[in-house]
């Protein structure tokens, strides 16, 4: 799962092109390549069961139509696939700092309290606090899978005392720094894609997380760096059903024997594959939470 979101750096009025398409998930990666450069925002989400995604790109210049039609159509030929129509609209002029914090007003999850930046109130008593801005990284607590995550942390709180902990495919690291917060414990946060590192890493220092999260720019488990901080006795993992699948050898070797791994980014329809591919590793489901048709799974890894 892929979702990125940005806002000017001062509060200003700004003209605002979106580009919306729905395309087969195929041609995700030719969707993130073209809108790169020149624009300021973009979310990609699965769509349907049909396997599409839905794509929304933002821009303070008008997009040039014909260049993206063109390069969606090379894309989309050389995967044999047809081009998917493009819809540009222009937004009214709007104040977008503004309007960004009044979409993303303060969100409790369980004893989680998150907020931008910009609201300067204290926690609620009781809640503990995570700030967490707009970026070009997925995770502000909104989403129901990062709501899911946090809601088993909360709950896994009540009954586990994790020593190392890792936060796989970690975007924001809001679940990283809910991890280091709940259990009072280093959280090792990697991702594969850089930006998601460097948003991280500047919410580590936001946070004053730096000497228990340490961020590290990772394809699935292959840095060094991750089997280091290992084994683990909580790996939260909040990505999409088929890297789940097929980082669950991987998983399973850098947990702890009766380690915990919390898993989420999957659909109702996507629970059984997850669970086959992780139950062939030695998990077994221990329990689920539900937002919508999201479920987050809570597995455990035999002791032997």
């Amino acid at each position: 799962m892929r979702f990125g979101r940005t806002v000017p750096s001062a509060s200003e009025e700004r003209t605002v092109w979106a580009v919306r398409l729905i395309a087969p998930a195929a041609l995700t990666p030719a969707i993130e390549r073209l809108f790169e450069d020149g624009f300021v925002s973009l979310s990609v989400f699965e769509a349907d069961e049909a396997g599409s995604v839905a794509a929304e790109a933002c821009a303070t210049e008008p997009p040039d139509r014909a260049m993206l039609e063109a390069a969606l159509a090379v894309a989309a030929k050389s995967a044999g696939l047809a081009p998917p129509p493009l819809q540009i609209e222009k937004l009214p002029a709007t104040d977008w700092l503004a309007a960004s914090y009044a979409a993303f007003p303060p969100l409790t999850v369980g004893r989680f309290y998150i907020h931008g930046s910009h609201d300067l109130e204290p926690a609620p008593a009781g809640k503990i606090g995570l700030c967490i801005d707009a970026a070009t990284a997925f995770g502000s607590g909104e989403h129901p899978t990062t709501a899911g995550c946090l809601i088993a942390i909360d709950r896994l709180a009540k009954r586990l005392q994790p020593t190392r902990m890792l936060d796989m495919g970690c975007g924001t690291g809001i679940l990283a720094f809910a991890m280091a917060r709940r259990f009072g414990r280093p959280v090792v946060a990697a991702d594969i894609d850089a930006e998601s590192v460097r948003v991280a890493r500047v919410n580590t220092q936001v946070n004053r997380l730096q000497g228990r999260v340490r961020t590290i720019l990772s394809a699935g488990y292959g840095n060094p760096a991750v089997e280091a901080g290992g084994p683990y006795d909580l790996i939260v993992s909040n990505i999409l059903a088929r890297p789940l699948c097929q980082m669950a050898g991987d998983l399973r070797r850098h947990l702890a024997p009766g380690g915990t791994a919390v898993l989420a980014g999957l659909l109702d329809r996507q629970e059984a594959q997850v669970l086959s591919a992780h139950r062939a590793h030695g998990l077994h489901l221990t329990a689920r939470i539900r937002v919508g048709v999201w479920p987050t799974l809570i597995l455990r890894a035999g002791r032997h």
